[in-house]
């Protein structure tokens, strides 16, 4: 009946529209051959008028558009169906809670209720009915809602039949979802299977079952996707497994570092399986997502899913066995395993077109990931780990340029910062290695490594075809993290290959340490000066201001506080020698290289233009 008045009221427009023109064509026809002066005035009943008369009409019946809108929109009747089906479920809620019934009977009969209301979705969908979505979705929720009051409230549903019933209810909805290609049912399915699943017996699930529970729930996520570009689902989804799967771990770790006998929900014999299950879930559903055929561009759920899902599953997994006390050389080989797999789909997806591309990164970034995490168990030292990511890092860009590759580019870049960066926390927080002289060695290889990689980074520009660097880094300025990197570990090799030297010398260390530390900062910034003056670098130069900055700040707001004696004379002279070192750099660099010839605007000087294939 609504979409009935809806047509009445648009034929109705038409035809006033029609006469309208009518009118018009009359007009004309009047006019047409006479002069000015005779042409028949425009009266009330022209075209002007009834333009008029129509806007006014249309002003005034406001209310009618808006109820005409609704009508076709089936918003009054879905609202009105889902007050009914709810109604019926506070009605079959309050005699189960009122005892008229009794409670296992009551609790059967809601989910009855909910089971025959995902039918008469399906059946809604089948006849094209507006009204399909809110039964479909009350079903969802119904289910939903009745298992976990069920099972926990009145005890009359026992766990497996919960999950299975879950499981069972998600299952439907995706058939609906699939059989008639709408994204609600399936949606609601997945986020009440995932929520209901997680909230049975919190905070002690059993969680064997919980933990099928949610990998059924990301299976049918990524199914969702396949119908409709659904990230937030699949992230929801996400989060809600790494919850729960962090807090098995994180519980069974204390238990068992507590030497204590872990409860039967916890099911130590099963989390190590189950860890295993899930990354390999991961990575396939990574790759199948990456590869899938459609003209969408992969989604980024997809290409950062191996790094996360790897990285979840093994710093969970390396918790629960160091808890253990069992081997974390034989975890870390078998991460560095998984790390190369990684990479080897890696390799067999380069060349693929766009998607195998970005296939290959997504696979580079997990595995990068992963071999972070696993070096350190599998070499038995987290220092010595750092040189192998180096070189790993250093390789990867050798790769970017022979697949032209922009994003294995970047990654390069990440890893080798992380190496840097890695090393920089740990010497930081540890006094013993920070002054250990076998501390110079990784140190000294992680400063190398990361300065021939800036040095190719520099020769070889990254192609405009790259997403992330035509986008974001046009002129690879990024790759100036290589050089930093490359200075902190330098400082770090520096100050532990002097300690041993200052122990031979009177006076105090720490006073001595201190300044020498000073000293060193600004040795670097006057070698960034020089070296940027002989190959004309802004790069470089910018650089050496910014290291000079960091040496005054350490002179003047730290030694001079902090120091004494002949170490703080040599700290102040040094920045002194370094100021007035770069004063004359700077002056006869603004002498010698014109504004027009300081480089492209945008680029680093001495790059070859970002357009260039290599």
């Amino acid at each position: 009946m609504a979409d009935r008045d809806a047509l009445e009221i648009r034929v109705e427009e038409l035809a006033a529209q029609l006469r309208a023109l009518s009118r018009k064509v009359e007009l004309l026809e009047g006019r047409a051959g006479k002069p000015a002066e005779s042409w028949p005035p425009v009266t009330a009943a022209e075209p002007s008028a009834v333009h008029a008369g129509a806007d006014a009409e249309r002003a005034g019946d406001v209310s009618e558009e808006i109820l005409s809108w609704a009508s076709k929109a089936a918003l009054l009747p879905r609202v009105s169906t889902l007050c009914f089906l709810l109604v019926i479920a506070l009605v079959l809620r309050t005699i189960t809670d009122n005892n008229l019934i009794n409670t296992l009977f009551g609790s059967a009969l809601g989910m009855g209720y909910a089971a025959f209301l995902i039918v008469a979705g399906w059946n809604a969908y089948r006849r094209g009915s507006p009204l399909a979505p809110v039964v479909a979705a009350c079903g969802a929720v119904l289910i939903s809602t009745v298992v976990v009051e069920t099972h926990a409230r009145f005890q009359s549903l026992p766990l497996v039949p919960a999950y299975m019933t879950l499981m069972a209810a998600g299952a439907a909805m995706t058939f609906i979802s699939y059989r008639f290609n709408v994204f609600l049912p399936i949606s609601l399915g997945t986020l009440g299977m995932c929520l209901a699943g997680a909230a049975i017996d919190y905070p002690a699930p059993f969680y064997p079952y919980l933990s099928m529970v949610l990998w059924t729930a990301n299976l049918l996520a990524f199914f969702a996707a396949r119908l409709k570009r659904c990230s937030w689902l699949r992230w929801i989804v996400l989060a809600i497994t790494a919850a729960m799967l962090s807090q098995w771990g994180i519980k069974l770790g204390m238990v068992l570092l507590g030497k204590e006998t872990p409860p039967a929900y916890l099911a130590a014999t099963w989390f190590l399986p189950v860890m295993a299950v899930f990354a390999v879930s991961y990575a396939g559903i990574a790759l199948s997502g990456l590869l899938r055929d459609g003209g969408e561009a992969p989604a980024r759920f997809d290409f950062f899913l191996p790094a996360l899902g790897g990285a979840l599953a093994y710093t969970l997994t390396f918790y629960v066995v160091n808890a253990l006390g069992k081997s974390v050389a034989l975890l870390g080989w078998a991460g560095l395993a998984w790390a190369v797999a990684h990479v080897g789909v890696a390799f067999r997806l380069a060349g693929r077109g766009p998607k195998g591309g970005v296939a290959t990164n997504a696979f580079l970034l997990g595995g990068s990931v992963l071999m972070a995490l696993a070096l350190p168990g599998a070499t038995g030292s987290f220092l010595l780990s750092l040189p192998a990511l180096a070189v790993l890092a250093f390789f990867l860009i050798i790769l970017a340029r022979q697949w032209e590759y922009g994003g294995t580019r970047a990654i390069s870049y990440l890893v080798e910062v992380y190496a840097a960066g890695a090393l920089a926390i740990y010497l930081q927080g540890s006094s013993t290695a920070a002054v250990d002289l076998v501390t110079v060695i990784p140190a000294g290889l992680v400063a190398v490594i990361n300065l021939f990689h800036y040095q190719l980074a520099r020769r070889s520009p990254p192609l405009t075809t790259s997403v992330f660097f035509s986008r974001f880094d046009r002129s690879d300025r990024s790759a100036v993290v290589l050089l930093l990197a490359a200075l902190t570990s330098s400082f770090f090799m520096l100050r532990a290959a002097v300690y041993p030297l200052l122990l031979t010398m009177p006076g105090e260390i720490a006073n001595s340490f201190r300044c020498t530390q000073t000293i060193i900062i600004n040795l670097a910034a006057a070698g960034l000066m020089l070296a940027a003056v002989r190959r004309r670098s802004r790069e470089i130069r910018n650089v050496a201001i910014l290291v000079t900055l960091i040496g005054a700040f350490k002179v003047f707001l730290h030694d001079m506080l902090g120091t004494h004696g002949v170490p703080l004379v040599l700290s102040v002279f040094t920045f002194g020698l370094v100021a007035a070192l770069e004063s004359i750099a700077l002056g006869r660099w603004s002498r010698t290289v014109p504004d027009s010839k300081k480089g492209a605007q945008g680029e680093p000087d001495g790059a070859v233009p970002a357009g260039q294939r290599h």
